[in-house]
């Protein structure tokens, strides 16, 4: 019986072969996880108006950065913007005329 000396794999190819097989399972659709994320009521009003972050944020007279910080959770609109994200989300329109 002969004896099968195995060839030593480095850790960049042992990183590689786990790539691999990841790519490999993901085009068979195993996924390890899956995320679902809940959109804010914010970020829900903004999709529903198909408008970007900057335009979105520009209709309603905010930075694009407080935009992101009210999607994200971090902050949250006062009563006045909550007011009008409530009339964005229902009526998207009214969003998209503010820009023209």
């Amino acid at each position: 019986m002969a004896s099968r000396i195995k060839p030593k794999v480095t850790a960049g190819e042992a990183l590689g072969l786990k790539l691999l097989q990841s790519v490999r399972e993901m085009k068979a659709g195993k996924a390890a996880r899956v995320t679902h994320v809940e959109l804010t009521e914010v970020a829900e009003a903004r999709q529903a108006s198909g408008l970007s972050q900057s335009q979105f944020a520009e209709a309603l007279g905010i930075s694009k950065r407080t935009l992101q910080e009210w999607e994200q959770g971090r902050r949250a609109p006062s009563g006045a913007a909550q007011t009008l994200i409530r009339i964005a989300r229902r009526h998207p329109e009214v969003v998209k005329e503010a820009l023209a």
